[in-house]
């Protein structure tokens, strides 16, 4: 049987996906047809799907496809996406929503200006240091540690923001082959889950340039958790005095602030709807 699926695709500091509103249109094979819709020739194009749906847990819940088909925990980039969504398509007039992911349950808090969503803040709750499945040599953690790939040797600190990432700070950003190094470090044995990979830069005091290899998705233009994970990084490794900064991605730029009271990292940044739509699917 052939269904039409409205779908609106959104991004999120150039972090862009697929969003379907699940109460309305049931999605059976997601892991397939975020295959079949990211490609960006043959597909509607993007890093992968999101699916909003109710849950009795908080006011909503998500999930998150990759493009290659696996699914993610969390993405900073994509919850501030979903309560755009919610708002201005009427499913709640709160200014607060809790969102159920994999990771937990995520608070996001709106800001509203003539019935239009102009930032969204999201706790992203607290880092850890201690990666689930690593298989290093018996350690739980990597900070400031020196990884050897390729015969090149990278000083790493891993951060866990409800999925893992591997943050690496380099002098010039520029000089990082990305498309060639990512896969290579995501894809380490040492890593059974994978992990996600970010370069950064420390411009000064308040601005950190950062680049981001998604497992699972490759080059995006951002990472939500990924530009929790290098400010956390940043301060476990002194490198910026403050506990707040702005990472600069290429799509564009978040604000993040490890709170030193609650432990907790709070995200603020925009989303943007970029086009709504209709595609058939058979089942």
């Amino acid at each position: 049987m052939t269904r039409k699926i409205k779908f609106t695709k959104m991004h999120g500091a150039g972090n862009d996906y697929i969003y379907v509103d699940c109460t309305k249109y049931p999605i059976l094979n997601p892991e397939e047809l975020s295959i079949l819709w990211s490609k960006p020739h043959t597909g509607i194009g993007s890093d992968g799907l999101v699916l909003i749906d109710k849950t009795d847990k908080a006011d909503f819940s998500m999930r998150i496809f990759n493009a290659d088909g696996s699914e993610a925990m969390m993405c900073g980039n994509a919850t501030r996406c979903i309560a755009k969504y919610i708002y201005e398509n009427g499913l709640s007039d709160k200014s607060e929503i809790s969102l159920d992911t994999l990771s937990g349950i995520k608070i996001l808090k709106l800001q509203i200006k003539n019935k239009t969503v102009t930032a969204v803040t999201v706790d992203m709750g607290v880092p850890s240091s201690e990666l689930v499945n690593f298989a290093g040599d018996g350690k739980k953690e990597m900070i400031s540690e020196p990884l050897t790939v390729n015969g090149a040797t990278f000083i790493t600190t891993a951060v866990s923001m409800g999925n893992p990432h591997l943050v690496i700070f380099v002098e010039d950003i520029a000089t990082v082959h990305l498309s060639d190094i990512g896969p290579k470090i995501e894809n380490l044995p040492i890593f059974p889950d994978r992990i996600n990979v970010e370069f950064a830069q420390v411009l000064n005091e308040n601005e950190i340039r950062m680049r981001v290899w998604e497992r699972g998705s490759g080059i995006t233009q951002a990472c939500g958790t990924g530009a929790c994970a290098t400010i956390v990084a940043a301060i476990k490794n002194k490198k910026i005095k403050g506990r707040k900064a702005d990472i600069i991605m290429d799509g564009g730029t978040l604000t993040i602030e490890w709170d030193e009271k609650s432990e907790h990292v709070f995200m603020t940044g925009t989303a943007t709807k970029v086009f709504e739509g209709e595609i058939e699917i058979n089942n």
